[in-house]
Parts: structure tokens; sequence; C-alpha cells
């Protein structure tokens, strides 16, 4: 992959870019068999995305990552043949070694905390994609499989282990490093594989791990192959996974043609979405520009249309802009969403889209789109929704702006442009947020009352003030007031303190419904976030930053 990056300064590394393909692959090996695709890690050692370390025993970094995540993708829709995966390991006896541990002890907090969340996401897309694409995941640990390793297994359908007695599952982290596992590793132990809470603390705790039998009692691992045996029984079981899938046998896949992306010191520039930044101010518009005129759909179309099928670039672009900002525009502390075009065309596109779920493509479609607008709630930036007379907050999109901190709405004068929205079916279930319910159920805390009353508005053009009376803006500020309004609460967002901001949004977004998502991105990420700037893990003798260099760790023993 290749990428373009600068040594990193106190507050920022830059310019990560997100967009590759395999033909630039460095780390892992895409291959097909029938209904079978087989993903092997095999990471090159002197190939991180920035100096300093080097990959030994497939460790990885964001680099491996971002192969990793355009892969799966790749497969989506490019492949609607492949029914199951198999992630698989090209070195002897090595499955994966997890993270990096001295890129991490190398790193500053913000780039340790952004790696932590796009890893949590990718491997949350592995199990979306067996949800809700057809697709089946097969972990083949052929030897040592460690802490973000396993993470990487846990979050497959199925895990095999290679019983050589030698090869176990660990999350060291802990006795190692004095972290947590920072890629879901605890919250899948107990809420996925149901794994006693006693038995985990001990697997947690021992750096060494659990083989063989002892493995699968514990519920580790799914089965232990003899390694003679080894590759052929992940083959069957493989094929065995591969029979559970709806995917089409005989379709033709639709190529993920490179973004059209500008980059300059204005902002990020693509065909349908454009990012202004305001370096002076802390901000970021994000502008996502609608079809301007509403045309007949049909699966044909869609397919001839591929890639650049307005919802597919929309979501494509849009989820680039954001791991970009992300990642390299720290300190564009508050996002402003706007929207351009025909609010009659989203609407439109929603209805052919929600009639047309059984085909494929327009399932992985809408995947795309769920997966995006899913990073919003759980980025570490303030975001506001500002809704003006040209704006398309209608549908699909309408989305952004419920994913919103706020929401404000220009209340216009009588027979002048008018600012609207526009409730459609895709807001009552189709794009849910990671803690599984939709924008408009968990904004009313899943009032049925409100929320049937709300789906009565269906398709109309609700004004500012019908908007405000729903519910559904936080103010609707009239010509006179807008510019002094809206100007007043961006200066205020961005004065305030970034950490306790995150802090406040982390805890009022999602609402009190708790998945195993939201436990991830809130509960473990949170005190991960603690752990990471605390002495014990990064102090100069903490068990991060001396890890490997013979010193003593020193810990503060107080347990606070």
């Amino acid at each position: 992959m290749d990428v373009a990056v600068s040594q990193e300064t106190k507050t920022k590394p830059a310019g990560v870019e997100y967009q590759t393909e395999p033909s630039r692959y460095k780390h892992w090996r895409l291959s097909f068999d029938g209904p079978i695709a087989t993903l092997t890690m095999d990471v090159a050692e002197d190939g991180g995305i920035r100096p300093g370390y080097k990959l030994k025993l497939n460790s990885y970094d964001l680099g491996v990552d971002i192969e990793l995540h355009d892969a799966l993708q790749r497969i989506r829709f490019e492949r609607p043949e492949i029914h199951s995966v198999v992630l698989a390991s090209a070195k002897n006896r090595i499955f994966c070694s997890g993270a990096n541990i001295y890129m991490l002890g190398l790193s500053s907090h913000a780039w340790k905390v952004n790696f932590c969340k796009f890893t949590n996401e990718t491997r949350i897309g592995i199990e979306d994609a067996s949800r809700n694409s057809g697709l089946k995941f097969l972990a083949a640990c052929n030897g040592t499989t460690a802490g973000g390793g396993y993470e990487l297994a846990l979050a497959c359908d199925e895990i095999i282990l290679v019983d050589d007695r030698s090869s176990a599952v660990s999350l060291p982290e802990l006795p190692l490093l004095g972290v947590l596992p920072g890629t879901g590793g605890l919250t899948r132990l107990t809420d996925k594989r149901r794994v006693r809470k006693d038995l985990a603390d001990m697997f947690c705790t021992n750096q060494d791990g659990v083989r063989g039998q002892r493995a699968k009692d514990w519920r580790l691992v799914d089965e232990i192959v003899k390694p003679q045996q080894f590759a052929e029984h992940v083959k069957q079981r493989a094929l065995k996974l591969a029979e559970l899938s709806d995917r089409p046998a005989g379709a033709k896949g639709v190529p993920l043609t490179p973004l059209k992306k500008v980059t300059d010191d204005a902002g990020l520039h693509y065909e349908s979405l454009d990012v202004q930044f305001n370096k002076a101010a802390r901000t970021a518009t994000i502008t996502v520009r609608a079809p301007e005129s509403v045309s007949e759909q049909t699966i044909e179309k869609a397919l001839a249309a591929g890639a650049h099928w307005w919802p597919l670039q929309m979501a494509r672009e849009l989820d680039d802009a954001i791991l970009s900002l992300r990642t390299n525009e720290l300190e564009l502390g508050l996002w402003v969403m706007k929207t351009a075009g025909n609010p009659d065309a989203v609407l439109a596109m929603d209805k052919f889209i929600l009639s047309h779920q059984d085909n494929w493509f327009v399932r992985e479609v809408l995947g795309m789109m769920r997966r995006t607008f899913a990073r919003t709630e759980v980025t570490s930036r303030s975001i506001y929704a500002i809704v003006e007379p040209d704006s398309c907050f209608a549908g699909t999109l309408l989305e952004l702006a419920l994913a919103a901190d706020r929401i404000y709405m220009r209340d216009t004068q009588e027979g002048e442009s008018t600012a609207t929205m526009t409730l459609s079916e895709m807001n009552f279930g189709s794009l849910p947020m990671v803690n599984h319910l939709t924008r408009v159920a968990a904004r009313f805390y899943q009032d049925a009352n409100h929320l049937e009353s709300l789906r009565r508005q269906i398709g109309k053009k609700l004004l500012a003030r019908e908007a405000l009376e729903a519910g559904l803006v936080t103010s609707a500020p009239d010509d006179l007031d807008w510019e002094d309004e809206i100007r007043q609460a961006i200066e205020s967002r961005t004065a305030q303190s970034p950490d306790a901001l995150t802090g406040l949004e982390a805890n009022l977004r999602l609402g009190p419904e708790e998945t195993p998502e939201t436990r991830i991105f809130g509960r473990l990420s949170a005190w991960q976030n603690w752990i990471f700037i605390r002495p014990n893990a990064v102090g100069p003798s903490g068990a991060l930053k001396v890890y490997g260099t013979g010193a003593p760790v020193k810990f503060d023993w107080e347990k606070v």
C-alpha cells in the first residue's frame, strides 16, 4: 500500500491515505477457490506505515488494517460468488501476534486511539458482513495467535486452532504491556463466546495463553485439529459455512474503482462531497451533494453505474472523508454537516433501495451506507447539522442530521425559498446505529407514540416550525437571528475542552441501549483511553514503554 506520511509532530501524524487496492498490498494476499476466499496474512517486516519499527511475527499497524478493510470491501462488491472467507497466515506456526508493540510505544496518544478505533470498526465490519451480507468467516489459526491476532479471530464466525502442543491463543496485553486488549477482545469473550468470567480472568492475566483441548473446553476456540489434517479440515469447514450463504453464485461483481479526490489546503474535494477546512475556526464543513433530478432506477442501471451509482459513491466518499479527517485533522474539532441537491431524488432512491433489498448489490450498498453513517456517532468530533433553503436533508441524508449533536434549521419568511426536511421509510430501520436502534428511535428513547406520529409524516416536507414541533431540530432561528446564532453556537463549541466534549458526546449519543458494539466503543474504549495515558503503561518505566528493552517495569501500586 502506498501511503504518504510525515514524521509525527506532537499533535498529529500527517497525510495518511486510506485508499488502496490489491496490486498495492504489502501485507495480504487475496485468493479465490469456488465459493471460498482466502485472505492470507503475510506482513512485510519493513512495510510499516511509519518509520521506527519492524512488523515482525505477523504483527500489524494501521497500514495492515487499511489493506484488510479494502480487501473485505472488494469481497463484498467485486466477488458476489464468494460465500465464506478464510483468514489464514503465510508464516510458519504464526497466525498473528497482534498490534505491533514497538509501534504503540512510539506513537502519540491520538495515533494509538485512532488506530484502535479503525481496527475496531474493521473487526465489527466482519461481523456485520456475517450478519447482513451472507458472508461467513473462519479463522485458521496455524500457530501463535496473540493479542490483536486473537481479537481478529474472535471477529470470525468460527476459530480453528492447530493442535501441535505449542500453539496457543492469548490476550497478553495486561501482563506484558499494562494495557487492555484494544480491539474488543474482552467484550467478545463474554458477549459472543460466553467464556465464564473466572476463566476469562485467568486467560487475560496469563501471558502464555491457552492451547489444545483446554482452549476448546474454555470456549476460546471452536475446534482443535492436528497439523496433518489442519489444511483439509479448514477447507471442508469453509465449504460447510459457504452452504449457509444466500449470496448469488453466478452474479457479476462491481469493481470498486478509485475515488476521484483532490486534497489541498482548503480541504477534501470529491465528486459528490466536499469538505472545506477553516483551520482558524477549527471547523470542517462537510457538504454532501445529492442528484439534482429524479431519474428512473432499475437494477440493470444500478449495476451498470457500479461504483458511480450515487448511493455507493456518496457512501464511499463520505467514508474516506471521515477517516481522513479523524487521522489527519485532529484540531478540526467541529464538523458542520450540510447537504445540497434534490430531496425528491433522494426519496426516490430510498424507495428503490428498500424495494430491492433482496438484490445482492443493493444489499451491499445499503450495508456500506449503514457502516459509514455508523462511523459518525463513534467519532470524537462535535457535529452540527445546518438545514437551509438549498439543503437536501431527506430520507437517507436526513440520517446525517440525526447523527449530529445539534440540528439548526433556518426559519425563512413566507414567500421565500424555504428550508425543509423529509422523513422516509429509510429512517425507520435500514440504517441503524451501533446500538442497533434507528436514529429516530434513539432520539426519542423508543417512544412508540412519538415514532408513530413521525411515521405519519413520511414524505411530507416539514418546514422549520413543524420540524421543531416534531422534535427533529434543536433550534429554528429566523432570518434576522440566523447568522448570529450559528456563529455563536460554533464559537462557543470550539472554545470548550476537546477532552470533555469527547466524553460528553460519547455519553449522550447512543442512549441507554447497550450492545457488544457500544460496549467496545464506549466502556472498553473509555478505559483503554484512560490506561493509554497512565504512567503504569506509558510512563518512562511503564510496561508499554520498556517492553523489549530489558529494563524493569515500575508500577504506581495505588489502585484507584
